[in-house]
């Protein structure tokens, strides 16, 4: 049986939402038992009710508006905090939490540590696309600068995330940049791009198929997308900003005819679903990649079913032993 340490106190909403999520989780996995990190009025009751959960009792919490950096420093009780040291004393096998990403990546990145070899971790998540296809896409803004050979790791992470999440076998990585021609991009991108293919020309796993563009990220015609992270998360804001958007649009456009509201009534659940592929939530949220044991970030704005997603994923890339594969690959 493996152990998944779950952050009671991460997310904009009250931890009972994230209690009744893991309740759900343990439901879908027998095999599945669950180390919840949070303050005693919560866990402990929750706990005793539930036969493979086991309470690991903290007394501090990071706020989402907190500088990660002082909190994880200041506030060694924190859920986020014992809950990565819990990991690296082997208490549990992985880590959910829908805390703040920078406190997570920095709690993560000192107390569970990188996998040998891997320069910087990465936040990886995996984007809808068309007919069903989806894509690995990653740095979504742990690194906003990164050396040539950096982006090269970050491409066979990626493929290894594809493997494992996806199934896919040979992974085609294309490299984001202002244009499809391998003369389009900064300095900085074309010095990203000669990495990318010689670094990959005799990959087993993955196929560097050169530059794509924005648009290739929810179009389904590669496996695995890499950038910077501060092109990465740029690109993600600008995704979740025009779903917000169209919502919107759509709402103000119901209001002017009976017809037109009784369109918005049939579509908007359908809208929803779609808005729900692009938070990843259904997938569980955001992968950290480059770390010894796997940890997942959940959105802020969390529900039930994002939380037992994020809790039966972590799952999965445990039993698949992904981070003993990204040390393989990158080895």
């Amino acid at each position: 049986m493996i152990t998944v340490c779950v952050d009671a106190m991460g997310g904009d909403e009250k931890p009972e939402v994230v209690l009744e999520g893991i309740a759900a989780a343990l439901s879908c996995d027998k095999d599945l038992s669950v180390l919840v990190a949070g303050n005693e009025e919560y866990v402990r009751d929750f706990c005793a009710s539930h036969e493979r959960a086991r309470a690991l009792i903290t007394t501090q919490e990071i706020g989402m508006d907190e500088h990660p950096a002082e909190a994880v420093r200041s506030k060694k009780d924190s859920s986020i905090v014992r809950a990565c040291a819990a990991v690296k004393a082997g208490e549990a096998d992985g880590f959910f939490s829908a805390g703040s990403t920078g406190a997570i990546l920095i709690a993560a990145t000192l107390g569970i540590g990188r996998i040998r070899g891997i320069k910087r971790p990465a936040i990886s998540a995996i984007f809808p696309g068309r007919n069903g296809h989806q894509t690995v896409f990653l740095d979504m803004g742990a690194n906003a600068d990164l050396r040539p050979e950096m982006i090269v790791q970050f491409a066979r992470m990626g493929a290894a995330y594809a493997h494992v999440a996806l199934g896919t076998t040979q992974a085609r990585v294309g490299l984001l940049s202002n244009g499809e021609e391998d003369t389009k991009g900064s300095e900085v991108v074309l010095a990203y791009h000669a990495a990318l293919r010689e670094g990959l020309q005799q990959d087993s796993a993955c196929t560097f198929m050169g530059n794509c563009e924005g648009t290739d990220i929810l179009n389904g015609s590669l496996d695995v997308i890499v950038c910077d992270g501060f092109t990465g998360n740029v690109a993600l804001k600008s995704l979740e900003g025009t779903a917000g958007y169209l919502m919107h649009a759509i709402k103000q456009a119901a209001q002017q005819s009976l017809l037109a509201k009784l369109g918005a009534a049939l579509l908007i659940p359908a809208l929803r679903g779609v808005a729900g592929a692009l938070s990843g939530d259904e997938n569980g949220g955001a992968m950290l990649l480059g770390l010894k044991a796997p940890v997942l970030i959940g959105h802020g704005a969390t529900s039930v079913q994002a939380v037992k997603n994020g809790t039966l994923a972590t799952a999965r890339c445990i039993r698949a032993d992904l981070c003993n594969k990204i040390a393989q690959d990158v080895a």
